[in-house]
């Protein structure tokens, strides 16, 4: 036989033929091709999951796999071939291709179910060379297509015993099921989409975390303005969690300050004042006035004058001014100083 010779043989129940002169190499009268599992076969499998990740991988497989397993499936179901017959041959076809020993331990066409045992498949190969824990999910993949071709019907799978963890072969069951790779394939898709919005969540809750501590750390801040006189801008809206943070800083940290007079410029209040603001102020100046710290409010608006009227406010024991620089002035006066 010269180079070119085309040749046939047969090992087992499979057939194999080369024609070197077309660049073909035929199985079962069909063109294949021949990897090398430990090197070539093993590399494209760690593309696959190293560009799509494990999980996508896994889906990956598992879909090419059963899809492969139809095609066989199905040419025996469209032949009226006997299910029993057909599954009783294959073990000898798929190892003389390479694909490891398959023991039919159980097989009932009526129900649709059956029990396939795999030693040393070539997934079980490329994953131990791979180094994982888990078993792969191609070859179960691919006889839940063969099975549901041959029964025209969906077949899915569970791993009874895995190889790869320990275990002397690989035990796969098998039984009618709703289960599809496509479900599998919309499965893995909601399930991405649902980790990206819980990282938008969270990145959100993060952010969200971070502006308010900010908001916390620069709201109302104690300002030291002159010897012994500090003023406090109120801005904005207070509800009942920001009025207890105020009140509680400032009862810790104006003794810092050592101040005789306490200035609140309420100027920046929001426009819509609740009466849980003017309950702010009635705490907020009976807490200092406990620590001997007169305290001046300054830049009242008309609406804030009316609802403090309205709520029977004690003014008696606080001056009033309408700004910041009278308030200021009025301080130190009562200090015996003024500003040149």
């Amino acid at each position: 036989m010269n180079n070119v010779e085309s040749k046939q043989m047969n090992v087992g129940r499979a057939h194999f033929g080369w024609e070197p002169d077309k660049g073909r190499f035929l199985f079962e009268g069909e063109e294949a091709i021949l990897f090398w599992i430990n090197s070539a076969f093993k590399t494209f499998l760690d593309t696959i999951e190293e560009v799509s990740g494990d999980e996508s991988a896994s889906v990956v497989l598992e879909t090419t796999g059963y899809r492969m397993g139809l095609i066989v499936g199905e040419f025996f179901y469209n032949e009226e071939a006997s299910p029993d017959e057909v599954i009783h041959m294959l073990p000898d076809i798929y190892s003389s291709a390479g694909w490891g020993t398959l023991e039919i331990v159980r097989f009932c066409a009526n129900e649709k179910k059956a029990v396939l045992r795999m030693t040393n498949s070539w997934e079980y190969r490329i994953n131990k060379l791979q180094g994982k824990k888990e078993h792969g999910t191609f070859i179960p993949g691919h006889w839940a297509g063969v099975l549901s071709g041959l029964f025209g019907e969906n077949i899915w799978y569970r791993v009874e015993s895995s190889q790869l963890e320990g275990e002397g072969y690989c035990e796969f069951e098998y039984f009618p099921s709703s289960i599809t790779v496509n479900e599998n394939i919309h499965e893995l898709a909601r399930r991405r989409e649902q980790l990206e919005i819980h990282k938008l969540e969270t990145l959100v809750e993060e952010r969200t975390r971070e502006l308010s501590d900010l908001i916390k750390e620069i709201s109302s801040p104690i300002i030291p303005v002159l010897d012994h006189i500090v003023v406090i801008p109120l801005l904005g809206k207070y509800n009942e969690e920001r009025s207890q943070e105020l009140l509680e800083k400032t009862i810790q940290e104006l003794p810092n300050y050592d101040p005789d007079f306490l200035i609140l410029d309420v100027t920046g209040l929001d426009e819509d004042i609740s009466e849980l603001t003017v309950a702010l102020f009635q705490q907020l100046i009976a807490a200092t006035s406990l620590l001997g710290i007169k305290t001046i409010m300054v830049g009242i608006s008309p609406g804030l004058s009316m609802k403090m009227t309205h709520s029977n406010y004690q003014t008696s024991e606080i001056k009033y001014f309408a700004n910041l620089k009278h308030g200021i002035h009025y301080a130190l006066g009562e200090k015996g100083k003024r500003i040149i």
